[in-house]
């Protein structure tokens, strides 16, 4: 494969690392020869670290490791983009990305995945950070001082909700009432401190499966605790 590439002249191609599930850009690193090789080989994403002169795998001491799941080359051969799951943050910072600091004035939503930063701002009210109302309250803050009894009651509520404007043809009224019952989700999601790229994980492993056999093959869910 790297025949086909064409390096620069310390023989090197650019690396931009995407989330696999999320799609949200992680980090942009450097690769040779042998660091592509190394990254096929061992299915984790390694680089060539230009400060230290050697191979260096993602994570080798933080243990915040990027598994692979696949690589582009891009038209002019001269770049990459590889797709992986990190495991933990992937900017030494503890960010998330290292793409997290906005240029003034270009901070569009749909600059960045959605559902990323929604749950970025779930987890900061939770933490009781960034609030903006004027009273001072928070939204979320307050379903999850109500806890799970506060949140299933309102993912009822949003469900109905969305139910009934499936039985119309107002597709805007559908889609507010599906973002109602989405972000409720996230707010639950939060409250368990499950990561909402779980779901995503789990909705990977069933494509190009029937759903008929993957319902009939899953383990009987535990009762309430």
């Amino acid at each position: 494969m790297w025949a086909t590439l064409k390096p620069d002249a310390a023989g090197l191609v650019a690396a931009v690392v995407q989330h696999a599930l999320s799609g949200q850009v992680l980090m942009l690193g450097h690769m040779n020869a042998d660091a592509l090789a190394a990254t096929l080989a061992t299915r984790r994403v390694t680089f060539w670290s230009r400060s230290r002169a050697r191979l260096w795998q993602k994570g080798e001491s933080s243990g915040h490791t990027l598994e692979l799941r696949g690589v582009w080359v891009d038209c002019d051969a001269d770049a990459l983009l590889v797709h992986a799951e990190p495991r933990g943050p992937t900017c030494h910072t503890g960010a998330v990305s290292c793409f997290s600091t906005p240029v003034p004035g270009t901070d569009d939503a749909s600059a960045a995945p959605v559902l990323a930063r929604l749950s970025a701002e779930i987890l900061a009210r939770k933490a009781g950070r960034g609030i903006t109302s004027a009273t001072g309250k928070s939204y979320v803050r307050g379903l999850m001082d109500g806890g799970v009894p506060a949140i299933a009651a309102k993912l009822h509520e949003e469900a109905a909700e969305l139910a009934e404007a499936l039985a119309s043809d107002d597709r805007e009224h559908i889609a507010r009432e599906a973002a109602d019952l989405l972000f409720h989700t996230l707010v639950g999601l939060a409250h368990r401190d499950v990561e909402w790229t779980a779901v995503l994980e789990v909705l990977a492993r069933r494509l190009g499966r029937s759903g008929v056999d993957e319902k009939a093959s899953r383990a009987p869910s535990p009762g309430p605790t």
